[in-house]
């Protein structure tokens, strides 16, 4: 079976990665997949939205749509345990600004926090929910 809700991130980059551990930890359902933007998985959902390889971005599919920057963190936020959940009501901040604070962090990610040589790997308990792991 195929996942419905996949965060497509950036696997070396320690903010990506803190993100990616947030979600899991606050979504106790465990319908929200993962899988980093370096590997063939993730390429191949890329390819099938029809979004450019090289997108730098956090990327959430969300029943076979794709949402990017801001428009994806609020959109992962609605399946998360409450009160994180309503961290979705961020979206009526109009997008260019939501999007113009992403994209400084996005720009400096690696410079703020830190780049891995390598994607982490997840604990045993949420591994299955990778699915490059």
């Amino acid at each position: 079976m195929k996942p419905e809700q996949i965060v497509l991130y950036d696997g070396v980059c320690n903010f990506c990665d803190s993100s990616v551990q947030f979600i899991w930890k606050r979504d106790s359902r465990g319908i929200i997949h993962f899988a980093s933007l370096q590997s063939e998985q993730a390429q191949t959902i890329l390819r099938q939205q029809q979004i450019p390889a090289d997108t730098d971005s956090f990327i959430f599919i969300d029943n076979g749509k794709a949402y990017v920057e801001s428009d994806a963190a609020f959109r992962v936020a609605r399946y998360l345990d409450k009160p994180w959940k309503y961290l979705g009501v961020g979206r009526v901040v109009p997008r260019f600004l939501r999007d113009a604070g992403y994209r400084l962090i996005a720009r400096n990610r690696y410079k703020w926090f830190g780049k891995k040589e390598a994607c982490s790997i997840p604990p045993v308990a949420v591994r299955a929910r990778f699915l490059d792991a």
